[in-house]
């Protein structure tokens, strides 16, 4: 499954010029989110636990089907059938290799953990689509729901960095691209990610 940037196209830029942010409540923090902004967290999140758990889904299928006998008890191990890197950049961004430049070390790491990894990438995005609703409004969060946003929005970032193109060398990327750049269109995005993300951080300072 592959990243579907035509699904932002949509959105409604002004709709987010008056950035939501967080703000520390007892217990948690709490943000006002329009509907398009709302729509925009839930489009995006929403397509990093599709990628996620179809990938994942897909693999367990394909093992199935070669009748391959150690299933059910990696299943009940929570052993992962993949062994190397996620050929689609956005996926091999969210997850990595355990250690760089020893792909056997990897491949044994990775069995051990990437469906942990998977099904809290998978549980913090819920949590974020279970808490915002869909048509916009107040959103109050404990701290544990707290973590689970940072989380899901930092998998977003990442995304949305590969997308684009981003790195940490292009901070200033916004100011030198063309109008005719049609990454130009989705920057902003990225950036309100961040905002909001620092928000929620400072919140829970």
């Amino acid at each position: 499954m592959s990243w579907d940037d035509d699904r932002l196209s949509g959105q409604d830029e002004e709709g987010l010029e008056a950035a939501a942010s967080f703000r520390p409540v007892p217990g948690g923090a709490a943000a006002f989110f329009e509907q398009a902004q709302a729509g925009v967290i839930r489009s995006l999140v929403s397509q990093i636990a599709d990628l996620v758990g179809a990938d994942s889904a897909a693999a367990d299928s394909a093992a199935a089907d070669t009748g391959a006998g150690s299933d059910d008890l990696e299943a009940q191990l929570g052993l992962s059938s993949h062994a190397r890197l996620p050929d689609d950049p956005v996926l091999a961004r969210l997850l990595p290799d355990g250690y760089a430049g020893d792909a056997e070390a990897s491949a044994e790491f990775r069995r051990y953990t990437e469906e942990t990894l998977r099904s809290g990438k998978i549980a913090s995005a819920r949590a974020v689509l279970s808490s915002l609703p869909p048509g916009g409004g107040q959103v109050r969060l404990s701290e544990p729901e707290c973590q689970q946003w940072l989380r899901s929005l930092n998998d977003v970032r990442l995304a949305l960095s590969v997308r684009l193109g981003i790195t940490d060398e292009d901070q200033d990327l916004l100011d030198r691209l063309s109008s005719e750049d049609p990454r130009a269109a989705y920057i902003w995005v990225y950036q309100w990610l961040a905002y909001l993300q620092d928000s929620l951080l400072d919140a829970l300072s």
